[in-house]
């Protein structure tokens, strides 16, 4: 219901194929200090290494999980989130995270976290701090509707057809795009 605030992050539902794939392997540098959970917005770095995307970054998708063997256990895990300084055995070794990307057009929902009306449609916005509930693993980033600028990275296209959701209601759920990917060009420096 949109008319209380339960964010869930940038969640994917829609791509132009029909079908929601994982992106390409990445690696989570070990030790990385930083929490990700599932549905939070997800870059690259310079060094090719997965990191969490903070609001005003180019994203590439949304973090859905990692697998990894654990240093201190030997223990294979199999999780929605990372742990912020886990230490894996090498940089890289037997180590695998995944994400959403290889589509920039592709379509998400995330809820706002305050009113927005239909003239939403088509505005940027960036995204809440990064955070998330350590028990289910999952992100709790919302639509931060105070950032509205042309060069946020999240472009409103859209309501949420579910029940009891619509424009005005104190937190709608919307349907955006990246706006900045980090796999487009950016025109302003080209």
């Amino acid at each position: 219901m949109s008319s209380v605030a339960a964010p869930f992050g940038i969640r994917p539902v829609m791509a132009s194929t029909g079908t929601i794939r994982p992106g390409p392997l990445a690696a989570i540098a070990s030790a990385y200090a930083v929490n990700v959970y599932q549905n939070s917005p997800v870059a690259v770095d310079a060094n090719g290494f997965l990191v969490a995307a903070a609001a005003g970054d180019r994203a590439l998708g949304v973090f859905q999980g990692v697998e990894y063997n654990d240093l201190a256990t030997g223990r294979r895990f199999y999780l929605n989130k990372w742990t912020a300084s886990v230490a894996l055995p090498s940089v890289g070794a037997d180590m695998r995270a995944y994400w959403t990307i290889d589509q920039p057009g592709l379509i998400y929902e995330i809820q706002a976290n305050d009113t927005l009306t239909r003239a939403a449609i088509g505005q940027q916005y960036d995204w809440t701090a990064l955070a998330g509930n350590d028990v289910t693993g999952l992100s709790s980033v919302a639509l931060d509707v105070a950032s509205a600028a042309a060069n946020a990275g999240l472009r409103v296209i859209g309501l949420n057809p579910g029940p009891d959701n619509d424009w005005g209601d104190a937190f709608p759920i919307v349907l955006v795009q990246f706006s900045q990917h980090q796999y487009t060009a950016d025109i302003a420096s080209v």
